[in-house]
């Protein structure tokens, strides 16, 4: 059975107006430390801003992807819905 994400891009959702992240320096380190609120789950840590901004991505899409796979709720972020679809 093959299931198909209706009309988006998962990218979508973490672009800058979209899934806003948080993003801070940990005094302890000096790493930097991501999440995304709304995504529980969805954090990274990296010794550099940027790696710490493609982690956060990679994150989030691997989330969104195992809970599509998983059929979980999803939130709806600035009017972006990811629905699955089954095919036919």
């Amino acid at each position: 059975m093959f299931y198909f994400i209706k009309d988006q891009n998962v990218n979508q959702l973490h672009s800058s107006s979209n899934a806003p992240s948080h993003l801070s320096i940990l005094s302890d380190d000096g790493s930097f430390y991501g999440e995304i609120p709304g995504f529980p789950g969805v954090w990274a840590n990296a010794s550099t801003l940027e790696n710490c901004r493609e982690e956060l991505q990679s994150a989030l899409e691997a989330w969104i992807l195992i809970r599509l796979a998983e059929r979980q709720f999803l939130p709806i972020v600035d009017g972006i819905e990811l629905m699955i679809k089954e095919a036919v």
